[in-house]
């Protein structure tokens, strides 16, 4: 299968000399499974369909998807050059560390994603108590809010009456 896609890729592309030449048929077996993978048309830049060639989410989501793929050059890029420098089995090792290494990063995101429920669950247990405890506390902080301008309704008239009795005592003495 990989030498079918193989010739059919020099007939496409005709090449100024054949650059598989070089590459013995041990070397086309050991790339089978790598190019069975790989899918050209997820590296294919779409445009929005006919209908949807005016709306700018359309082609929003176009450039999004660009983008992507972009990201992910990189990465082939450094797999092809692994090939062509240490053959397909440290590409194999390659792609066994990075399955590793996301499987990993896979897990801890799950025990993150357990912790963070533990938590909501936690806190869910302890609303109503949260909910009553916030309403005492308004019911307090209002009762205080009252108190304050009911003291300073007493010391607005302490302050009249002692101005009256001066003004009275000023009068009496003249």
């Amino acid at each position: 299968a990989a030498a079918v896609q193989a010739e059919e890729e020099m007939h496409r592309y005709r090449p100024a000399e054949n650059y598989l030449s070089n590459r013995t048929a041990q070397d086309y077996s050991a790339l089978e499974n790598n190019i069975l993978e790989l899918n050209l048309k997820d590296w294919l830049l779409d445009n929005p369909s006919s209908g949807h060639k005016i709306d700018i989410g359309a082609w929003q989501e176009c450039v999004n998807n660009s983008m992507a793929q972009l990201e992910h050059q990189p990465a082939w890029i450094e797999k092809l050059e692994l090939m062509s420098q240490r053959g397909c089995n440290a590409c194999k090792v390659y792609n066994e560390n990075r399955v590793h290494m996301i499987g990993h990063a896979q897990k801890e995101l799950q025990k993150l994603r357990r912790r963070i429920q533990d938590l909501n669950w936690q806190l869910d247990g302890n609303e109503e108590k949260w909910e009553s405890n916030w309403a005492s506390l308004v019911s307090k902080n209002h009762e205080l809010g009252r108190t304050i301008v009911q003291l300073e309704d007493e010391v607005f008239q302490m302050k009249q009456q002692h101005g009256e009795a001066k003004k009275t005592s000023e009068q009496q003495d003249l």
